[in-house]
């Protein structure tokens, strides 16, 4: 299996939250974590507002990061090229996502293209998480999508 992670389920490999068990278990289960290079900004800036917000301490946030870089060597990185950025900026109309979020998007289409397969997406944005039902290429994680709609 093949498992593509946006950055709010990349999030929750290194955050414990609503969702986590899921996304370990497909991470276990899967030949090949990917996502795109933008989900390491993306996760950091996460981490810090965690850290921030006193969710998680500073010596936590710190071992997060360290984690991070460490896993960050073994993910499959979909790169950002012209033809993913134009493919992005298309995919905020069609499906009136954020920027990243077309990003992603457009990086798990990328990836299933060259994967010529079917790829598990997991996502917990409602937007992004419908965009993605609507391709057939995808299967889409969790079942339900009820968080964090924007």
């Amino acid at each position: 299996m093949i498992v593509y992670l946006d950055t709010s389920a990349l999030v929750k490999l290194y955050i414990n939250e609503e969702g986590t068990s899921l996304v370990r278990e497909a991470v276990q289960n899967s030949l090949i974590v990917a996502t795109s290079k933008v989900a390491y900004a993306e996760a950091r800036s996460a981490f810090a507002r965690a850290c921030r917000e006193k969710l998680i301490d500073i010596g936590t946030h710190d071992e997060i990061v360290v984690t991070l870089k460490q896993d960050w060597k073994n993910y499959f990185k979909i790169e950002i090229t012209d033809e993913l950025i134009d493919l992005a900026g298309e995919l905020t109309y069609t499906h009136s996502l954020r920027g990243f979020d077309a990003i992603h998007l457009s990086s798990a289409l990328t990836l299933s293209h060259m994967a010529n397969s079917k790829i598990t997406a997991i996502c917990f944005d409602v937007k992004l998480w419908e965009a993605f039902k609507k391709y057939a290429r995808f299967n889409v994680l969790p079942e339900n999508c009820i968080a964090n709609k924007k």
